[in-house]
């Protein structure tokens, strides 16, 4: 059986640290990871983490000039299983729409394998019905959801929003790998 490929996907949220970790133990069991970040997920970690647990440079751009047919299609076509982790509202809410404004939205939507969003925000926001129909609308899409979670938030509050630990989410992918 050949090397299973995957893309994880990190959104700007507070959790993608928890995603450095998911991504260390998926390539300690022998998975290719490539890791897109969006723009505001730069903010909470540093490409240069992903590239040192991977061994590939993290993509960052539609345009990156080491996939000549689009980092959107290459990716997708390459890679059996998708997983945005940490998931944020915003981006939960562009995937049910169908919006395609960035490399991670794009790539979701040509992804035509596995994908598994692991949601994480405030818990008010998590509980907004807005919120609540993306999330509706993309289980009806066929996209299996990994928590969220309850617990202490990083706003200093407890409720149901914290992204699924690192463990959680590395048993669901092996499960579809």
């Amino acid at each position: 059986m050949s090397r299973a490929e995957i893309v994880i996907g990190v959104t700007g949220g507070v959790a993608a640290y928890k995603t450095a970790m998911l991504v260390s133990q998926l390539v300690q069991h022998d998975v290719g990871v490539h890791v897109v970040l969006t723009h505001s997920a730069t903010k909470f970690v540093a490409p240069a983490t992903f590239a040192a647990l991977t061994g590939r440079e993290p993509v960052l751009d539609t345009f990156d000039r080491r996939f000549p047919l689009g980092a959107h299609i290459e990716l997708a076509r390459s890679t059996r299983l998708l997983c945005v982790a940490p998931a944020t509202a915003n981006f939960l809410g562009k995937a049910a729409l169908g919006l395609a404004d960035d490399l991670l939205s794009t790539l979701y939507l040509c992804h035509t394998g596995k994908v598994i969003f692991c949601p994480a925000m405030n818990c008010e926001m998590w509980e907004k019905p807005a919120v609540q129909r993306n999330v509706s609308q993309l289980r009806e899409d066929g996209v299996e959801l990994v928590g969220p979670e309850a617990g202490w938030l990083t706003c200093r509050a407890t409720g149901v929003g914290r992204m699924a630990e690192p463990e959680t989410i590395f048993k669901a992918l092996l499960h579809h790998l």
